[in-house]
C-alpha cells in the first residue's frame, strides 16, 4: 500500500532547492497541495513572496520580475495552470522568458501516488501532462525526495531554452 509520507517532500527541502537555483521571488496563487511550501516561503527571509489574485497575474508578475533581473518561481495548482494557458503562451512561447512553474496536482488520488498520474480519474490531473506536451513545455515530476534533482534540471532547461519549465508536485508537501 502506498503511504502518503513516502511521497511528501518537506517544504524546507524544496525551499533550499529553489534557493540553490537563485530564486529570490515567488509569485503565487495559494495551492492546497503546496500549502506547507507557501508557508515556508512566506517565512523565509531570502525570498519575497507576491500573492496574486489569479494565475494570469502570477505569470505576468514573474515576467516583469524576470525583465527586472530577478529569478522568480511561480507556484500554482493544476487547475490554475489550465486556466491561464493564453498567458502562458504569450510569456513563455512567444516572449521566451526563462522561469519555472511549480504546479501542485490538486485532486490527485492517494491511490495513484507512485504510478503514472495520467492514471488518475480526475481531468485536472490526467490532462496536465498532455497539455504541457502539446505546448512543447518540458516538465518534471516531483513525487518524492528522490526527485529533488528535477528542480535543478527544470531551472537548467528554462535557462538554456529561454522558456518556461514545469515542476509537477504530485503529493502534498510536508510540514517540517
Amino acid at each position: 500500500m502506498t503511504e502518503l509520507r513516502d511521497h511528501a517532500i518537506p517544504a524546507s527541502v524544496l525551499v533550499a532547492s529553489f534557493l540553490a537555483e537563485g530564486v529570490d521571488y515567488v509569485t503565487t496563487v495559494p495551492d492546497f497541495v503546496q500549502i506547507s511550501l507557501h508557508s515556508a516561503l512566506v517565512d523565509h527571509d531570502d525570498v519575497d513572496v507576491v500573492l496574486c489574485a489569479n494565475e494570469n497575474q502570477a505569470l505576468t508578475s514573474a515576467f516583469g520580475l524576470t525583465i527586472g533581473g530577478k529569478t522568480p518561481l511561480v507556484v500554482m495548482q493544476n487547475q490554475g495552470l489550465l486556466n491561464c494557458l493564453n498567458t502562458l503562451r504569450s510569456v513563455s512561447l512567444d516572449a521566451g522568458f526563462p522561469f519555472v512553474l511549480c504546479v501542485g496536482q490538486f485532486g490527485r488520488e492517494f491511490s495513484t501516488l507512485g504510478v503514472d498520474p495520467n492514471a488518475s480519474r480526475r481531468n485536472c490531473v490526467n490532462k496536465v501532462e498532455p497539455v504541457l506536451e502539446a505546448l512543447g513545455l518540458p516538465y518534471w515530476r516531483l513525487e518524492s525526495e528522490a526527485d529533488l534533482g528535477n528542480v535543478a534540471d527544470a531551472f537548467s532547461s528554462a535557462r538554456k531554452r529561454q522558456g518556461t519549465s514545469v515542476l509537477l508536485v504530485g503529493a502534498y508537501t510536508s510540514w517540517n
